[in-house]
């Protein structure tokens, strides 16, 4: 995950990789998921370039509670995606 610190760009790329099947599939919270890593993305930027963070920032506590959070949601937005569709039946 330090990855994401060095290259905010991946997070916002897992963003985009998910919202594009979540608006094909209108799937509010595939949808949601990929917005809570596009904020990151944005947060990551801003922690980057020094515009969130004024001084010393290389003790992110915050990052304690954040990548378990994305990484539970990709979890969950990957196991969304790509479990079939339960389409009614005609019967």
């Amino acid at each position: 995950m330090g990855l994401l610190i060095a290259y905010p760009w991946l997070a916002a790329a897992i963003g985009g990789a998910l919202l594009v099947p979540a608006l094909r599939h209108r799937d509010r919270r595939v949808m949601t998921i990929a917005v809570l890593w596009l904020l990151y993305a944005a947060y990551e930027t801003g922690m980057k370039r020094r515009w969130l963070c004024s001084g010393e920032c290389n003790i992110r506590v915050d990052l304690l509670l954040i990548y378990p959070v994305l990484l539970l949601s990709l979890v969950m937005a990957t196991v969304r995606l790509l479990r079939p569709s339960r389409a009614p039946t005609a019967g």
